[in-house]
């Protein structure tokens, strides 16, 4: 009979200690995951599976700043596991809320991940990071580029609610209404349940000017997804007037100067000239917009400088982007003093990096 060595049976412990990590992630005790995790590491703390799982069971437990840094750490060791580079790319895109610059860090792991994948010949995989890539250049508002990633997705894996539904969002960011219908109708088929692609065509529906359409749209993701899609905040038109005269009289002395040839509107959904105005065009879901030309950039000899600004605040899509009242009146301060950024002269970063995004 063959004798087992010191270190076989070593990596045997390890592989069991393993599997009740693993055990406890899937039965979604994520603080047993952890504990077990952590136990390992203190006697294998190189072990690339046990740093992942405790990666992946803090993300899980809420502890995000330490998920981070645990990412990190399984990386440094393990830095081509192509699991640990998706797991780390998936957390700092969907897990780290409005982080520009965390997104962009998990592009980067995404454009690496890929290219092993690739390499590997792992078409799961290769499909999984062009979709998180996709997902994550549509938060960016880099929709072109999303689509691209998404299409390359769709190749791989054709019947992909997921990808088409991403990709018909870029679409939609884009304004390119018809085609985007087409990728949600394509979701519907498959997954008919998708509240997301529900949601979007009933905003396609408003826009179109198709009530009926659009209240059965929204009505039938709200449903699906109570949480995610709520009803939208409705406010009384007067209402809604005292609270942009309130954002309105918020504002610095020193900005308010500016504001004497400035038109304030309120108007349910921006005009096609508004979203189109431009490339690449405005969302559809747009807040606000400014229309003329910041107080910086004017000159006396341009006849276009002399028609008076405006700045326009979109009552639906603000009522939608709301959960409760008090929210929505806040947002409406946010808006009006982004859109004020813009008449001085303010770009998005400037914005982003003042919280007025």
């Amino acid at each position: 009979m063959m004798k087992r060595t010191a270190k076989q049976g070593e990596a045997q412990g390890v592989d069991a200690r393993l599997d009740r990590v693993a055990d406890a992630f899937e039965a979604t005790d994520f603080e047993a995951a952890l504990s077990r995790a952590e136990a390992l590491l203190k006697d294998v703390p190189e072990s690339p599976e046990a740093l992942h799982y405790r990666a992946a069971a803090l993300v899980e437990v809420g502890r995000l700043e330490d998920a981070g840094r645990a990412y990190g750490a399984a990386l440094k060791v393990a830095p081509e596991d192509l699991e640990i580079l998706f797991g780390a790319a998936e957390f700092l895109v969907c897990r780290t809320g409005e982080d520009r610059e965390a997104v962009e860090e998990g592009l980067e792991w995404c454009a690496r991940g890929r290219k092993l994948a690739q390499k590997a010949d792992d078409v799961e995989l290769v499909y999984e990071f062009l979709l998180l890539e996709g997902l994550g250049l549509n938060q960016l508002g880099e929709c072109e580029a999303a689509l691209k990633s998404l299409d390359a997705a769709l190749e791989h894996m054709p019947r992909s609610p997921d990808a088409q539904l991403e990709r018909g969002i870029a679409l939609f960011e884009l304004c390119r209404l018809a085609p985007a219908q087409e990728s949600f109708e394509r979701v519907l088929k498959d997954a008919p349940d998708e509240a997301w692609a529900h949601h979007y065509l009933g905003l396609i529906a408003e826009r179109k000017g198709d009530a009926r359409e659009a209240k059965k749209r929204f009505g039938r993701a709200q449903v699906l997804a109570p949480e995610e899609l709520p009803p939208p905040v409705a406010l009384e038109e007067a209402a809604f007037d005292r609270a942009v005269e309130d954002a309105m009289r918020a504002l610095p002395a020193q900005v308010k100067q500016y504001m004497d040839n400035v038109t304030l509107a309120v108007e349910d959904l921006p005009s096609d000239e508004d979203l189109l105005g431009q490339q690449p065009p405005l969302s559809p879901c747009i807040l606000g917009v400014f229309r003329g030309t910041p107080v910086g950039e004017r000159s006396v000899t341009d006849a276009a400088d002399h028609f008076p600004a405006s700045i326009v605040l979109y009552q639906k899509n603000l009522e939608r982007f709301a959960r409760t009242r008090e929210e929505l009146i806040e947002q409406i301060g946010i808006t009006v003093m982004h859109e004020v950024g813009h008449l001085m002269g303010l770009d998005e970063d400037d914005l982003w990096e003042r919280g007025l995004d």
